[in-house]
């Protein structure tokens, strides 16, 4: 079964948007970095002995995503594409991780203004994978109550 035809079957809250979004952020940062191609060193790799081991900060291990958390991060990066710009900007930098006050500084929103907009993000997009037709002349608030009606906890 694609991921296509998974995501048709979840009902979509807003909670679930939020995690894969924030699944996406975090496999994304554990991608490895491109390499230009054409650029290269011709010297052979140095072989460290155990002396010049002593001392040195272990090296940390980079643990590369699944094959599945990659396609589930691909389909989410297209999530918000429907979003106004802010809007699709407040909801990759909460998925990111960063704390409200660099965003509100990033964004030029006060808190709650943010909140808003992150909230209304995500309850558009949950209604978009729902299949739910949202008419495009309710206000920000009403999107938000239309989704708080079929899940509470929002």
């Amino acid at each position: 079964m694609n991921a296509q035809a998974k995501s048709h079957s979840v009902v979509w809250s807003a909670g679930l948007v939020e995690a894969r979004l924030s699944e996406a952020a975090f496999v994304l940062k554990r991608l490895p970095e491109p390499r230009i191609l054409g650029y290269f060193s011709t010297w052979p790799e140095i072989v460290h002995s155990f002396a010049d081991k002593v001392g040195q900060e272990p090296r940390k291990m980079r643990v590369l995503p699944s094959p599945q958390s990659i396609s589930r991060m691909e389909e989410t990066l297209t999530w918000t594409a429907g979003l106004e710009p802010q809007d699709g900007k407040i909801v990759w930098l909460r998925a990111y991780g960063y704390r409200w006050r660099e965003i509100c500084r990033t964004v030029g929103l006060q808190r709650a203004s943010a909140h808003h907009h992150w909230v209304y993000g995500l309850c558009l997009i949950s209604h978009r994978l729902n299949n739910r037709r949202i008419n495009p002349r309710l206000s920000m608030q009403q999107v938000i109550d239309l989704a708080r009606a079929d899940d509470p906890a929002l």
